[in-house]
């Protein structure tokens, strides 16, 4: 059992807070309380496992109040608070696990509780995930390179786990714009292999665009002169 399963071993029903985000397992998220009723399940999570469910729903377009039932959320672990004075709150959380809706719980509460399922990627060949892993974080880091060039940015790039497949695809995910959508359905997807060849692709469309940007960009720093081309690796 992973440590993410440890977490929520024996919880079967979580509050949850519908946002139209997408929330992935081991990327942070700081949120803003304002809501009474979200500043009563903050209140409650804090005071029992510091666990509530983070539901995508885009409330302007969807026709229901609420996610439906069978939607695929991830669990918001609370690591930070700061209560401030006039009862909003400043929370700092992390995705923790992925939990399919199976029904919602009727309950006096002002905030929405359901009853939820946890599930993580199956179990895949080894060789194959990290080869499609490494693809990937090769890729990321082509574009990376481009942006900080384009950006005169001299920071190091941010180092990849690229011998954690599941972990590399979903922060990936998160760092990449995509719509909403498709951010949905990489975080449904039970198989990281799936995960990382959708990733791939995906970067494969955009890398040949960000890297002749940053050649263009270094040219025109330049004047245009020097007579080779720049070499991102710089």
């Amino acid at each position: 059992m992973t440590e993410s399963f440890e977490k929520v071993r024996g919880v079967g029903e979580l509050p949850l807070f519908p946002l139209p985000l997408v929330l992935f397992p081991g990327v942070p998220l700081p949120l803003h309380i304002f809501e009474e009723r979200y500043r009563r399940l903050l209140a409650d999570v804090r005071a029992s496992n510091n666990l509530f469910g983070l539901s995508y729903h885009d409330a302007s377009a969807a026709i229901s109040e609420r996610p439906p039932v069978g939607h695929v959320g991830c669990v918001a672990e609370v690591v930070e608070s700061q209560l401030l004075p006039d009862g909003r709150s400043n929370v700092l959380t992390v995705g923790l696990i992925r939990y399919r809706l199976v029904a919602y719980v009727e309950t006096e509460e002002p905030y929405l509780i359901g009853k939820v399922e946890f599930f993580e990627d199956e179990e895949e060949d080894e060789t194959l995930l990290l080869r499609r892993a490494q693809e990937v974080a090769d890729l990321f880091t082509r574009i990376a390179r481009a942006v900080r060039s384009l950006n005169d940015d001299r920071a190091a790039l941010p180092e990849l786990p690229d011998a954690e497949p599941e972990r590399l695809s979903f922060l990936v995910a998160a760092a990449i714009e995509l719509e909403d959508e498709a951010k949905l359905e990489l975080l449904k997807l039970r198989s990281s292999v799936q995960r990382l060849e959708r990733l791939s692709h995906l970067l494969s469309l955009v890398i040949g665009k960000y890297e002749e940007r940053a050649r263009t960009h270094k040219l025109a720093k330049g004047n245009g002169h020097g007579g080779h081309h720049p070499n991102l690796d710089e």
